[in-house]
């Protein structure tokens, strides 16, 4: 057993696409780095990027760092199941690593806006049937447990100023609007109940061996 409460042996008997949305502040890095760490088979999509490496990031770690041009050219040939301009930066997941990953038995993890979630779940929705992109798609929204409780996670963190608190708080309410969305969606008020939670509906949808 691990501190979470789950077996590490189990495995997923079937490859998923996992698409995780939340506001900012609400918990999803520490939930996508547990499933990480207790799911050998999940593997970390890695987004590109036009913006330049910040600190120690590693290109192919942390994000696949290219040039407009190479990126507008990605997009010409449509090779994105998302992507999106941000803060005048461009970002984007390629389908192709995604689609390798699932045909070798593992399961993909995205990390994504609800932006980009629904541009994948709009993809995903126009495939055959029985592509494995559209059988093993599983998206899942993470609520905070009010915005009130959002705030102060923020502003207990230390790390944001007024300015920037108020524009997540905005951003939040937007994106708590399409949390109905995702065809799945908890709440964040317990880090580990809500993990298990989150485990519950992985187990679920991707079946388990022990």
């Amino acid at each position: 057993m691990t501190g979470n409460g789950r077996t590490v042996e189990k495995r997923l008997l079937k490859p998923l696409l996992i698409v995780i949305s939340a506001p900012s502040g609400a918990g999803k890095t520490t939930l996508c780095d547990r499933l990480l760490q207790d799911y050998p088979e999940l593997t970390y999509s890695v987004s590109c990027t036009t913006r330049k490496p910040r600190g120690e990031e590693e290109d192919g770690v942390d994000y696949h760092f290219m040039t407009d041009a190479q990126f507008d050219r990605l997009v010409k040939a449509h090779r994105f199941l998302e992507h999106a301009k941000v803060h005048g930066f461009q970002y984007g997941t390629l389908s192709a690593p995604v689609r390798e990953a699932m045909a070798e038995g593992q399961s993909v993890l995205m990390d994504i806006d609800v932006a980009g979630a629904a541009q994948i779940r709009e993809k995903v929705a126009a495939l055959e049937e029985n592509d494995p992109l559209r059988r093993g798609f599983l998206d899942i929204f993470v609520r905070p447990p009010s915005l009130e409780a959002l705030r102060e996670r923020m502003e207990a963190r230390g790390e944001d100023n007024a300015e920037t608190i108020e524009r997540r708080m905005r951003n939040a309410s937007r994106e708590l609007a399409r949390s109905g969305e995702f065809r799945y969606a908890l709440v964040n008020d317990n880090l580990d109940i809500a993990y298990r939670e989150l485990c519950a509906i992985i187990e679920h949808a991707g079946g388990v061996m022990a």
